[in-house]
């Protein structure tokens, strides 16, 4: 895995908790090493396995979104935030969902590519109005949105762009570099 050239100005913790092997064992399964973020986090180790599990709960196999439209959220906020680990790590999960990286190269620029169904083109738009300061939901949006997700799929995707949102600024705050899982970063 490449390492970014940016230098976090808190630096990363070495050592991780004991608490913290679980999910240290499954990065390094995974990813062949800890995630970036977990060095960071490792400092509120209880605070992490909170986070840990919202997300956990996020990505389930039976959320009321499908994988494909998560991960095309988590991109877009990420690359909204300009968080490099994060538009790193979901571009590849991206990747992955969607069988190509078709969509990982298009998504910056969703509304003028044609590769995204109306339903992902609301939960981008969504995404990014959501991820606004402040945020900025319109009718005409809110309208979409209706027509493509029921209250209890709009809840979850509400959540999964504030998820996103914490995770984005959290590592780009603190400059946590990319790891260079995806080949392209979202990048063309």
């Amino acid at each position: 895995m490449m390492e970014s050239k940016r230098v976090a100005w808190i630096a990363p913790l070495k050592v991780l908790p004991k608490s913290l092997r679980p999910i240290v064992a499954m990065q390094e399964k995974h990813f062949g090493a800890p995630l970036n973020p977990t060095r960071w986090w490792g400092r509120l180790p209880y605070l992490f396995w909170l986070v840990a599990l919202f997300v956990g709960f996020l990505e389930r196999r039976r959320a009321k979104l499908d994988p494909v439209t998560r991960s095309l959220v988590m991109t877009r906020v990420s690359q909204q935030c300009s968080c490099e680990f994060c538009i790193d790590a979901n571009s590849l999960r991206l990747a992955e969902r969607s069988g190509s990286l078709e969509k990982v190269l298009a998504v910056a620029n969703w509304r003028e590519e044609t590769c995204f169904s109306e339903q992902e083109r609301a939960a981008l738009a969504y995404a990014e109005a959501v991820t606004a300061t402040p945020p900025a939901v319109g009718e005409e949006l809110k309208a979409s949105l209706k027509k493509h997700f029921n209250e209890q799929a709009l809840t979850e995707l509400t959540a999964l762009i504030a998820f996103q949102n914490l995770s984005a600024r959290f590592n780009a705050a603190l400059d946590i570099p990319s790891q260079g899982l995806c080949p392209t970063n979202g990048k063309k």
